[in-house]
């Protein structure tokens, strides 16, 4: 069975970066999930599947995901209470959608599901949980992080992936994950050249201790879902690239998505808050790419091509 013979249902598929890495990897996506209007409505601008929009907390009743028989499950559930950009408060009811992911993966047993999150899920309680969920519904689990920078994104996005194998040993696919990163991060350079027109830029620190000047020669900071112009009283930091001068500007929506590895003809529609947001919120496209042909790698040699 090849992989564009398995059907691939997204969870949480906001714009469709996971979904787009995957269709890029040859997999065949037969429906994506989500319940934000805003992030369907550029889903659909830019795929010819069904997106769907439905409350992934509800479930009870999955008859409508089980009838598209999916035999791949992929997901980034909602990660802001557990991201350093966030509260990082498990209580804060985005991490209750985690566990009902992985509520999904057990009732409806597909083949093989690959859920992604930020590191620092590592350490939190609810990974427990959802592992618990897995290992009793009969997956083997290969869970590992990932830095977007080494698997084709320029951007130092660092990501921790859970790939389900049912019937699987623990840590089967973790070479497969491993073989195939680059020794050097990737830098914004080494993706664009010079075709962005400028050599620096600033991105807002979460605190003036820290620098806000960046070159394209080295890979962008992790892509957030916020956006702030240069503030007024940041008087510059030891570690920036370049002093601050007028010319040195923050990142468009449009020149972020691009950091995600979102293709230039990618439609995109809403409000610069909306955008910013779903466009931080992504999976870059070339880090899900990686993850499908990691995938595709591993069915391949465990079950022939």
């Amino acid at each position: 069975m090849k992989t564009e013979d398995y059907k691939v249902i997204d969870l949480f598929c906001g714009c469709g970066g996971l979904s787009l890495g995957f269709q890029n990897a040859g997999y065949h996506i037969a429906s994506a999930f989500d319940w934000w209007d805003v992030a369907l409505n550029i889903y659909k601008k830019n795929f010819n599947h069904p997106a769907v929009k439905r409350d992934l907390s509800d479930t009870d009743d999955l008859t409508d995901l089980e009838a598209v028989h999916p035999d791949i499950i992929i997901g980034g559930p909602p990660c802001q209470d557990y991201s350093t950009a966030g509260h990082m408060n498990e209580n804060g009811g985005r991490a209750a959608l985690t566990v009902s992911f992985a509520k999904i993966v057990e009732h409806i047993r597909p083949k093989y599901f690959l859920m992604e999150n930020v590191a620092v899920i590592e350490k939190s309680k609810t990974l427990k949980v959802v592992n618990k969920i897995f290992k009793d519904a009969g997956y083997g689990l290969t869970q590992l992080v990932l830095d977007a920078s080494k698997c084709g994104v320029p951007q130092k996005r660092m990501r921790f992936i859970t790939f389900g194998v049912l019937g699987g040993k623990d840590g089967d696919a973790e070479e497969i994950f491993k073989r195939g990163q680059s020794e050097k991060p990737m830098t914004m350079r080494d993706y664009f050249g010079d075709s962005l027109g400028f050599k620096h830029y600033f991105r807002v620190p979460t605190n003036y201790s820290r620098r806000g000047i960046y070159s394209i020669d080295e890979p962008a900071m992790t892509i957030r879902g916020v956006d702030r112009p240069v503030p007024k009283g940041y008087k510059g930091h030891p570690a920036d690239s370049a002093p601050l001068t007028p010319d040195i500007r923050t990142l468009t929506y449009q020149e972020r998505s691009w950091v995600q590895t979102f293709p230039k003809d990618f439609i995109w529609e809403g409000t610069k808050t909306n955008l910013n947001q779903i466009i931080g919120n992504a999976v870059p496209v070339k880090l899900a790419e990686y993850i499908a042909n990691c995938i595709k790698k591993y069915i391949e040699e465990n079950e022939g091509s």
